[in-house]
């Protein structure tokens, strides 16, 4: 059993720290000892001359995908979750599209409370972990390692550039975990290339099938960026539509599609071998979006290699209404009555509602296909 424990000597933290950092509950993070798994040098996102992928045998469990499992299992059978996600029911939506829809009564959207507005812990900050009662919660932390081979250290102190993994208390799927970009005495305010390289490590390292990572950015300020994975027993209805190409680069290796014949528009990004030149130009677009202000949804899937973007509407609200999986086209439902008449008809208006136009669709195709030569000329 992995134990937590605080440092006796917490002086060496705060003097790196603001006044109003020092009293944040976030920043002792840095005071407790979790399981570490380090990268080896030579990266599976960046092997070889051309950045190309080093493959694990799929019928061996890599050690990141049993630490996962192990961890998030044991949190399970200590309780901290607040329902058994694997009694949910699960059915596919009648019609030709196949959604997906779960009654899960206790799923929360919100997964993150509203902060009390006299906390100074979150004046400016960009993502806080208040709403975290057990330091058990974190399972473990990822960062870059120098040895050659990847290493699992059994208790560390969280290093500056980790990527933090949570579990999330209201699963959608088996293994939900939150995954969260941190530094040394802050976090990271917006999604950047190297968080999205270093998700994109996990996702290949885990070398699942069945895992996949989500992201949404909903809006300009949404400034705490975090990835959510899980793993699902079977393709996401996206993920088994046809696509048309849009953009190729034999030599680079990467390719840009359109999802056809799907509600809401899509772009699916892949590559075999090059995923250091497919995380640059996703980061790059996603930073383009951002600036913007086109909110949109992430789904990273086939153990790194594809990633679905999902530009969205701007809304009067100013909030995204779908999650990325529900893009995907995976709906969740608290009421049984409406997971009951849960229509194809229905996920279909829901996901048209949240779709960018032909105009704004080909707008944000021509930025992908320039950014795509730029970083493969």
């Amino acid at each position: 059993m992995t134990t937590f424990k605080q440092f006796e000597d917490e002086r060496h933290l705060l003097k790196y720290s603001t006044p109003e950092q020092s009293k944040c509950t976030w920043l002792s993070f840095q005071g407790i000892k979790v399981p570490l798994y380090r990268f080896g040098s030579q990266s599976l996102t960046d092997v070889g001359p051309s950045g190309g992928l080093s493959c694990i045998p799929e019928e061996e469990q890599s050690i990141l995908d049993s630490l996962l499992l192990a961890q998030w299992e044991e949190r399970m059978w200590k309780g901290l979750f607040k329902y058994d996600v694997t009694t949910s029911e699960i059915k596919v939506i009648g019609g030709k599209r196949k959604f997906l829809a779960q009654l899960n009564k206790g799923w929360n959207m919100d997964c993150f409370p509203v902060p009390e507005e006299n906390n100074v812990c979150h004046k400016g900050r960009p993502f806080v972990f208040n709403w975290m009662k057990d330091h058990e919660e974190l399972l473990f932390c990822v960062a870059h390692g120098e040895k050659a081979n990847p290493e699992l250290i059994p208790a560390a102190a969280v290093p500056n550039g980790a990527i933090l993994i949570l579990i999330n208390a209201t699963p959608v799927e088996y293994g939900h975990v939150f995954l969260v970009p941190c530094g040394y005495s802050s976090l990271f305010k917006f999604l950047d290339a190297r968080s999205l390289d270093m998700v994109t490590r996990i996702a290949v390292e885990i070398n699942h099938c069945s895992f996949c990572l989500f992201y949404d950015c909903c809006t300009p300020s949404a400034s705490h960026p975090y990835f959510q994975g899980c793993y699902f027993p079977n393709p996401l209805p996206v993920e088994l539509l046809p696509v048309m190409t849009l953009f190729g680069d034999g030599q680079a290796g990467i390719r840009i599609c359109q999802v056809t014949d799907y509600p809401i528009r899509a772009l699916l990004f892949e590559s075999n071998d090059n995923l250091k030149v497919l995380v640059e130009v996703v980061a790059e677009i996603c930073s383009c979006l951002l600036g913007k202000n086109i909110p949109y949804n992430l789904l990273i899937s086939d153990c790194g290699k594809k990633m679905f973007l999902f530009p969205q509407l701007q809304t009067l609200a100013s909030s995204c209404t779908l999650s990325a999986w529900e893009c995907g086209g995976y709906f969740l439902f608290k009421s049984g009555y409406e997971f009951d008449c849960a229509t194809e008809e229905a996920m279909i208006k829901r996901l048209n509602a949240v779709s960018l136009d032909d105009e704004g669709f080909q707008a944000v195709n021509q930025l992908c296909c320039s950014i795509a030569s730029k970083f493969t000329s």
